[in-house]
């Protein structure tokens, strides 16, 4: 279905991509894997030719069609869900009260091709149209969009609803060959679900750019891992976990060799001194006396002796030179660190018989919640049912409906929105760090470089930032706050595997108290202490929620 030859790409100096080859054919689910930057989005744009390669092709098998989903949403401020999923013309009780019109005609006047051929084409498109939305029912229910109106404005969606929006709309196509650009941000348990169902009943061929690790064990057939240091491509076959033990035994047998080399060159060297000195005792009899048996018996087996020490001395230049193995190299990754966290008081934050919602929509209420310090919280629940919106309100950026959000003794509370929105856009990483901690111009570049930013990437405006480089940009903000009180609305979504790991470790180690919204299932199974889960009311119309807690 799609075959890639030794596309390269650059901008100016700076090598993105380098020679990437694969191909890939129906049936085959292939994910994406490698640092942020490391060319995944590019490549993608590439293959739906928004960009040009610097060198090289790509050839997509003759009528098969192909449906993009880009990473990140964009809608016009207007748009709404029918505008977005491109409805237009008439729908199928239109087509029928036109059809029945025709039929009446045709009676009166069954000579006519020309009507006749009018209502055949009629009747086609009834079909089509009819088709089509079944199709677009059954696509709309399973992404759980079906409850909204199609005039609803696409902002009034949550971040998880947008993404199954887009999603919808790349799926309502029809394609043989999908490119999704991480489809799993923001998703619910539950989407996820229904799209790894979806992708292993699809029988086109699929590329996914994502950092889901168990949504990669459950969809991938196969893993394209991009190398951030070579800008080159390869291919493995099988899954997540597959490719991650055929990585692991890459690196233990690089170590090895590695390791072998180094005991080696030490033993040639050692050996060649060795000679080096016998030879020069041999000379003189004694290793520093004047060279005066150097004819005859002696000096036969000094030449000889040297004559081995250069023979060794030349096999220890090959094998540092032609046989030469590197030491292994790790790829830059994310240094998180949220160093001596300020103290709080045990009792960190009170839920008394909350409520949150907009106007007189109550989306949670009946929480009565305490949080004790040093808890690990994560929140899960649907899309739109307020996980968002009861962080906002903690945070004390929506007034709570009914009750009261009680902070504790000492709390200092960060927050990092879901979509991004507390970021200024206009100011740079440097910049942002420095309106919240009182760093010199060397420790704010020193504090940046942790976070992957280098020499004049300190100085671009957030707004022009990657959506991974964003979210690096917002937990560096937190960490240079010192709060011990985390509110994290999905904070690994666009972190890159790599980074989602160092990200888990240094919350873990993390001594203050943090409420995270996370579908990641790596990590609540390896970071949650207990689980906040959102649970219908019963006999409630239109639904509304509450919060069931429980300990892991």
């Amino acid at each position: 279905m799609l075959t890639v030859q030794n596309i390269s790409k650059s901008y100016g100096i700076e090598t993105i991509l380098k020679d990437i080859s694969f191909s890939l054919n129906p049936g085959e689910r292939i994910g994406m894997v490698g640092p942020n930057g490391c060319g995944k989005t590019t490549l993608l744009r590439i293959l739906t030719i928004q960009e040009t390669p610097d060198s090289g092709s790509f050839h997509v098998a003759p009528g098969v069609s192909i449906g993009y989903m880009p990473q990140g949403l964009e809608f016009n401020a207007q748009e709404t869900l029918a505008g977005f999923l491109g409805e237009g013309g008439a729908g199928p009780s239109e087509l029928a009260l036109h059809l029945e019109g025709l039929a009446a005609a045709l009676e009166h006047s069954p000579a006519q091709a020309e009507l006749q051929q009018k209502y055949d084409q009629a009747l086609a498109r009834l079909e089509a149209v009819s088709e089509s939305s079944g199709r677009r029912s059954e696509v709309l229910a399973g992404l759980g969009l079906d409850r909204f109106s199609v005039e609803t404005p696409v902002r009034n969606l949550s971040g998880g609803q947008k993404t199954r929006l887009g999603l919808a709309r790349v799926l309502l196509t029809e394609p043989q060959l999908l490119l999704l650009d991480e489809p799993t941000n923001h998703l619910d348990l539950d989407m996820l679900a229904w799209l790894e169902g979806w992708l292993q009943r699809f029988h086109g061929a699929a590329l996914i750019v994502s950092h889901d690790r168990a949504f990669l064990d459950s969809s991938a057939t196969g893993i394209l891992e991009i190398d951030p240091l070579s800008h080159t491509a390869l291919l493995f076959p099988g899954n997540y976990t597959a490719y991650l033990e055929i990585k692991q035994g890459e690196l233990e047998r690089h170590w090895q060799e590695y390791q072998d080399q180094r005991q080696e060159v030490a033993r040639l060297q050692e050996a060649a001194a060795h000679l080096r000195h016998t030879a020069r005792f041999r000379r003189g009899g004694k290793a520093d006396t004047p060279d005066k048996f150097a004819k005859g018996f002696f000096g036969n087996r000094a030449r000889g002796t040297v004559a081995r020490a250069k023979h060794i001395e030349r096999r220890l230049e090959h094998l540092l030179t032609d046989e030469r193995v590197d030491k292994p190299q790790q790829s830059w990754q994310m240094k998180l660190d949220f160093g001596n966290t300020p103290a709080s008081g045990h009792a960190t934050l009170v839920l008394d018989d909350l409520a949150v919602g907009y106007g007189d929509n109550r989306l949670l209420q009946e929480l009565n919640l305490h949080v004790w310090q040093g808890a690990r919280l994560v929140l899960v629940g649907p899309n739109g049912t307020g996980k968002t919106t009861l962080l906002r309100t903690i945070a004390g950026l929506l007034p709570p409906l009914a009750g009261r959000v009680q902070l504790g003794a000492n709390v200092r509370l960060g927050y990092m929105a879901q979509e991004q929105e507390n970021l200024d856009a206009s100011l740079d990483a440097y910049t942002s760090v420095r309106k919240l901690a009182p760093f010199s111009e060397t420790d704010t570049r020193a504090f940046l470089h942790q976070f992957l930013f280098s020499g004049d990437d300190v100085f671009i405006p957030a707004g022009r930032l990657s959506y991974g480089e964003r979210a690096r940009l917002l937990l560096a903000c937190l960490v240079a706050q010192g709060c011990n009180l985390l509110l994290l609305d999905e904070p690994i979504n666009h972190l890159d595997i790599p980074s989602r790991v160092r990200f888990e470790q240094a919350l873990t180690n993390f001594e203050g108290t943090a409420l995270v919204v996370s579908h990641d299932r790596y990590f609540i199974e390896g970071y949650a202490s207990e689980i906040w889960e959102i649970t219908p009311l019963a006999g409630e119309s239109p639904p509304r929620y509450t919060i069931q807690a429980w300990v892991v």
